[in-house]
């Protein structure tokens, strides 16, 4: 339609009943993709505004507004300052005509009318000029209302980009007018009496303002409202939806007044009201109304939240009284563990306060509060007594007990790691527990295990002992937690060789049966990893264990951890065994792709082999003797021996994405095992990269690419050989990311391939400078900077930043001279365009935490050469309307003041606020 100008309302309105009713999904997806269109246009404006004044059902009137509040949001640059008002009064009679067809309907324009509002300079005082108008006509009090709640939380939306002097002008104006916000709610609460839906909207318009920070807490401490807020939660009669909005406004007032001290009347009013909430949590346990208890949980924990440090630093006087713990104790003792979960923030949050400040005396004062959370959470954990086979670890229970266990390990310094696994463990040879609760407290005990000293540790050898004789015919859970346990205990087998054999002959049960293979497997690899002198003698048991694999019930992460567990105890065996048996173990797998090679492909489609890629991965990566110098690594023969059939399976599967991604990570692994032990694979495997990549540019060349520079980068013979391989490499990539949004579509290959120039910076950087390719790579560089997207953003970053520090770092190497003269006529070629591309990313393409990787690279120039890097700042435009105020800010900041980079990084986070 933009190209035959513009359509019709009635053409608009045909395509909205198709986007809903259209029986065909061809015909709604055209529908969406022309309204789309249309909204992105200029027609927008008159054609929204045209559907809202004919009010012709709920779904245009809706496509209407949410246009209306698009455009204000995104494209508001679009209209002439003159228009301004007469879209205020147009959006404004718009809401009151269409207060009742629908509530999203008034929450979109009252969005709009917000959004207008903060990015219109011209309308002073809107607040102010909203409520004279409308307060005072009972049937305009619920879009006013809606209007006055989303006005606050706009103010920080990430869709305005009003700049940081516009958003602090307007939170000076709301604090201004807050007391007459909350007046007139007040108002509305009398006059409208117990008219749920109304309070419901107060409340909701109360909490939003205490979010943004503006109310004024002499005058909230004193005011009726707040009582009325409490009245509610403590009413039984209260309905579901009412008491969540009061909860929320309550959660959020106690939120504001973080900063306790500056807010101390309103702190005092709130501490109060939250404590007389005991009573009405209870009478809802009573009631089992778990929505209520829940709420009232989250108010408690936000209570606890805020007077965190008054409890630390004044516990049990005044506001740090510790009646609030006691709350949230309570609330550990509901039956669902969904209640007690609320408040585990809170829990970590005082763990890490206590551990900070160290003090015994302290400490000993939160001691029994937190033995009695671990008690409860013990009881949380306990599976159902009519519960058959192991624990589930991917349910919401399953979740649940691994944040129990996280929690624990957090904050049992508080307790005494040894204190508590002795108590725990007392409780199961006292007494003769039910099966649900023996598991728990092995889940307990498996979560402290590595906390407690296993050192001549009587306590811990006896539990061990016991585990390991526990009979084949207790409950299968009993034995699923009991094998994690003695695998969280290999500290103590390590210290007591004498456990070992017991240990693994308990572990081999387990990995026999289908249930406990995985677990079993898990526990084996714990203790190869820290006893691997002592599992040297087993390492021919490991050995059939590896072989056999696949007939045991494993997961692949089960299969893959036993392996790493034989990697790390081979490391460990006498250089010359360390060839053959490495051999041995790689057999299988190699086999295994052999005979994937040789089949016939099934249905055009070759068997995937990326389960046996990633066991040889793992055997290379863990796999590291220690090699003196002069001595030939004893896996060279090993991977030279595998290289064909891994250039082979490279080759059939060269086209699937996947299956070449584990091709180069297993080739990675193979090349860190043996470092310049490979150096025989160089050239045959650089050929096959090269080749491959001009048809299929998997972007894993790049970084396996950047692993063969890294090793062999610094060896003279290798160098140009190593440049030839990246300017191979770089014509496709460059294709690739020239197309049409090639950088956004892209970013694995931006992040490797600046990996890769990165890694020749650090290896080799007069290699790099002195090619032809540099040119290209830093103009790349340059246009990759905007690219929003974590990991390719500081690959470039970093590229650029150790570029010029190669200049800059007079490591008195020979080269440095020539360093600092290539550096030079790079930055005379391109210092301007980057600097000035760097200005326009920061303020209008990357989000805030890429910021400090920016300035890193703006003190490198700096550094390098300071009066250049000014004159550069000084040329540089960063937007059309940009003033030179703003410039001389960022300059005086940058270049006069800053002596090191953290202070350029808060120069520019400054100047970058000014347009977010």
């Amino acid at each position: 339609f933009l190209d035959g100008g513009k359509p019709t309302v009635a053409l608009v309105y045909q395509a909205v009943q198709a986007l809903y009713h259209d029986p065909d999904p061809a015909g709604k997806e055209r529908a969406s993709v022309w309204l789309g269109e249309l909204q992105r246009s200029m027609y927008a404006w008159e054609m929204a505004d045209q559907l809202l004044q004919l009010k012709q059902d709920v779904e245009s009137c809706y496509f209407a507004a949410q246009t209306m509040k698009m455009k204000i949001q995104t494209s508001f640059f679009e209209l002439p300052p003159e228009t301004h008002i007469a879209l205020r009064d147009s959006l404004l009679s718009h809401i009151q005509s269409l207060k009742d067809l629908s509530p999203i309907i008034v929450t979109q324009l009252a969005l709009a009318i917000a959004d207008l509002a903060l990015q219109m300079a011209s309308w002073k005082g809107c607040v102010h000029t909203l409520i004279e108008k409308y307060s005072n006509d009972v049937s305009s009090m619920t879009f006013l209302i809606e209007i006055l709640t989303v006005l606050p939380e706009e103010v920080h939306s990430r869709s305005l980009r009003i700049g940081a002097n516009r958003r602090t002008e307007i939170i000076e104006d709301l604090a201004y007018y807050s007391s007459t916000v909350v007046t007139l709610l007040m108002t509305c609460v009398e006059k409208s009496g117990s008219n749920e839906k109304m309070l419901i909207k107060v409340f909701r318009c109360l909490g939003s303002w205490f979010n943004l920070g503006v109310l004024d807490s002499n005058f909230m401490a004193n005011n009726q409202l707040l009582m009325v807020l409490f009245q509610v939660l403590q009413r039984d009669e209260t309905s579901t939806n009412l008491h969540e909005a009061a909860s929320d406004c309550v959660c959020s007032a106690l939120y504001a007044i973080e900063n306790v001290d500056t807010h101390m009347p309103l702190a005092l009013q709130l501490f109060q009201g939250v404590l007389t909430l005991e009573t009405a949590y209870h009478m809802a346990v009573a009631r089992e109304d778990l929505d209520k208890v829940l709420n009232y949980c989250r108010i408690f924990t936000e209570l606890c939240e805020t007077f965190l440090e008054t409890t630390v630093k004044s516990p049990g006087q005044g506001m740090g009284d510790l009646r609030t713990l006691e709350l949230l104790l309570i609330c550990a003792g509901h039956p669902q563990y969904e209640v007690v979960e609320i408040s585990f923030n809170f829990w970590y949050r005082l763990g890490e306060n206590l551990y900070k400040t160290n003090d015994p005396a302290l400490h000993g004062i939160f001691r029994p509060y937190i033995q009695r959370l671990l008690h409860g959470l013990a009881r949380h954990c306990q599976l159902d007594p009519d519960h058959e086979g192991i624990p589930e670890d991917t349910d919401d229970f399953g979740e649940f007990r691994m944040r129990v266990s996280d929690l624990v390990k957090d904050v049992i310094f508080l307790v005494g790691s040894m204190e508590c696994f002795s108590q725990l463990y007392s409780t199961l040879k006292e007494g003769n527990p039910p099966w649900e609760v023996t598991e728990a407290v092995l889940f307990i005990m498996a979560a402290i295990a590595k906390s407690v000293d296993p050192e001549n540790n009587p306590t811990l050898t006896e539990v061990l002992e016991q585990v390991v004789l526990l009979p084949e015919t207790v409950h299968i859970a009993v034995r699923y937690t009991s094998i994690e346990l003695v695998g969280e205990m290999s500290e103590v087998v390590d210290r007591n060789p004498r456990f070992l054999d017991p240990v693994l002959n308990y572990l081999m049960k387990g990995l026999r049966e289908k249930t406990l293979a995985s677990v079993a497997a898990k526990a084996i690899h714990n203790i190869c990893s820290v006893c691997r002198d002592h599992m040297a003698q087993h390492f021919q048991g490991l050995l059939d264990i590896a072989r056999a694999l696949d007939s045991f019930a494993l997961t692949t992460e089960a299969a893959v951890g036993l392996l790493k567990g034989t990697a790390l105890v081979l490391a460990r065996l006498p250089l010359e065994k360390i060839a053959e048996c490495l051999s041995d173990l790689c057999a299988v797998q190699v086999m295994a792709l052999k005979k994937l090679l040789s089949q016939d492909p099934s249905n055009g489609k070759a068997a995937d082999p990326t389960v046996w890629l990633d066991r040889l991965a793992v055997i290379f990566r863990h796999t590291n003797p220690i090699v003196e110098n002069g001595q030939t690594h004893p896996c060279q023969k090993v991977i030279q021996e595998i290289w064909p059939v891994l250039s082979q399976t490279l080759n059939t599967h060269q086209a699937d994405n996947r299956i070449v991604e584990r091709c180069c990570r297993c080739l990675r692994f193979a090349v860190r095992c043996v470092g310049k032990g490979s150096a025989s694979l160089l050239q045959p495997l650089v050929t096959q990269m090269v080749s491959v990549y001009q048809v299929y540019p998997h972007s894993c060349f790049l970084y396996l690419g950047s692993i063969l520079v890294d090793e062999y980068g610094m060896e003279e013979g290798c160098r140009q050989g190593l440049l030839d391989m990246l300017q191979a490499l770089c014509m496709p990539t460059f294709q690739l990311l020239e197309q049409p949004n090639g950088l956004r579509n892209h970013p694995d290959t931006v992040d490797d391939l600046f990996r890769l120039a990165t890694r020749f910076v650090q290896r080799s950087p007069v290699t790099l400078l002195s090619s032809g390719i540099i040119v290209h790579i830093i103009q790349c560089a340059i246009a990759a900077t905007t690219l929003d997207h974590r990991d390719a953003n500081c690959s470039v970053m970093k590229f650029v930043r150790d570029l010029i520090h190669t200049g800059v770092s007079n490591d008195h190497e020979d080269d440095f001279e020539l360093r600092k003269q290539l550096i030079g006529q790079a930055m005379g070629q391109h210092g301007q365009q980057l600097v000035t591309q760097l200005m326009h990313t920061c303020c209008f393409c990357l989000p805030p935490y890429t910021l400090p990787d920016v300035a890193e690279v703006l003190w490198e120039i700096m550094v390098f050469d300071r009066p250049v890097s000014h004159m550069y700042i000084d040329t540089c435009s960063t937007t059309p309307d940009s003033t030179c105020i703003i410039h001389m800010q960022l300059k005086v900041d940058v270049h006069i003041h800053a002596e090191e980079c953290k202070q350029v990084c808060w120069a520019i986070r400054e100047f970058t606020r000014l347009f977010r």
